[in-house]
């Protein structure tokens, strides 16, 4: 196990927080913000939603094998499998982003269990803004192989992550 010096520790978790929070902002700024003029549907982005929820699914499967390899004990395979859950996680925020930038408006829900929707939708994108510098912060201890600090927080992050890739899936299969 390495030795992080405290204030080097200190250094790159504010770091992970911030770049957390900046993306978060961004991301809100994205789709909520004012857009030029022409930019909804000058792009046929109808394809995206299913590339969304199939990266998510994909998100979800990879952080329950990551977990399945830890407890194992199988470490390598672990960091491995953390880092590509970490690059499909941030793959579908690329295509959501693109997906919502030249998209005009939100997709209405029009079930029969519209409470039951807005739960679920609240709750994923709550979680989805606080997860973004939890897995920053959790994947640093682990890359810098401070075991014991990141196996308190995994212990967080892991099901609330695993909370916003399967949530995902529910809301698309939910809206479409």
């Amino acid at each position: 196990m390495t030795t992080i010096a405290p204030a080097r520790d200190a250094f790159w978790t504010k770091i992970s927080i911030i770049v957390g929070v900046v993306v978060c902002a961004a991301v809100a700024f994205l789709i909520l913000g004012p857009r030029p003029e022409g930019m909804a549907g000058s792009l046929d982005v109808s394809g995206l939603p299913v590339v969304n929820a199939s990266l998510n699914a994909t998100t979800t499967v990879l952080l329950l094998v990551a977990l399945g390899f830890i407890k194992a004990r199988r470490i390598t395979a672990h960091k491995n499998t953390m880092l590509t859950a970490f690059g499909t996680s941030t793959l579908f925020l690329v295509t959501y982003v693109i997906y919502h930038w030249f998209k005009a408006g939100p997709r209405a829900y029009v079930g029969e269990y519209r409470e039951v929707y807005l739960v679920i939708l609240l709750s994923h994108i709550v979680l989805a803004m606080g997860i973004v510098p939890l897995v920053l912060v959790t994947l640093y201890r682990g890359w810098s192989d401070q075991r014991e600090k990141h196996k308190k927080l995994a212990r967080i992050t892991l099901p609330l992550w695993l909370y916003v890739s399967v949530t995902g899936v529910v809301i698309y299969w939910m809206l479409y």
